[in-house]
């Protein structure tokens, strides 16, 4: 079945579904196989945190055969938040590659050590978890390239379903 060829129903089922599955994806790379995400990581999540209630009220609108400009709308939103974390997937991967520089905060250059109570200071608010190292790769791909071509899918059907007349 192509993605044209779902009802708006089960496309934002899908969606939900597929943004919940990559949010566990997530979880299960920190929590169970330790490696914790950095703050490029994090923020790569709350698209996700807005898209799955978003895609179960479309859903729920589709079903009950709310006013299709309302369910075209929903589309609309849930394509902008996956174009959202894939275009900061996109950034993240670009630093671990190291195509561009990221952020000072997790990718920066490690500042000299001072001594007494700079070095204290500085251990307290230095991030460990580095934006420009990648924790895990599969066929060359980061998680961060992972989250592109899942957002990027994501983003697709929700477009699709957002401009196309009507099937549920």
């Amino acid at each position: 079945m192509t993605p044209a060829m779902m009802s708006d129903r089960t496309a934002a089922l899908v969606i939900a579904a597929a943004a919940a599955a990559t949010i566990l994806g997530a979880y299960f790379f920190q929590y169970v196989l330790g490696l914790p995400p950095c703050p490029l990581c994090l923020e790569q999540r709350y698209p996700y945190y807005i898209a799955i209630p978003l895609a179960l009220v479309v859903a729920l609108g589709a079903g009950l055969d709310a006013p299709e400009w309302r369910v075209r709308s929903g589309f609309v939103l849930l394509a902008a938040a996956m174009l959202v974390t894939a275009g900061i997937g996109v950034y993240h991967a670009g630093i671990e590659w190291k195509f561009w520089q990221g952020p000072t905060e997790c990718s920066g250059e490690l500042r000299a050590l001072g001594g007494g109570i700079d070095l204290l200071k500085q251990m307290q608010t230095t991030s460990v978890v580095r934006c420009d190292e990648a924790a895990w790769r599969l066929f060359g791909l980061s998680l961060a390239g992972y989250n592109v071509l899942i957002a990027g899918a994501l983003a697709l059907l929700a477009a699709v379903h957002a401009l196309r007349p009507s099937a549920r």
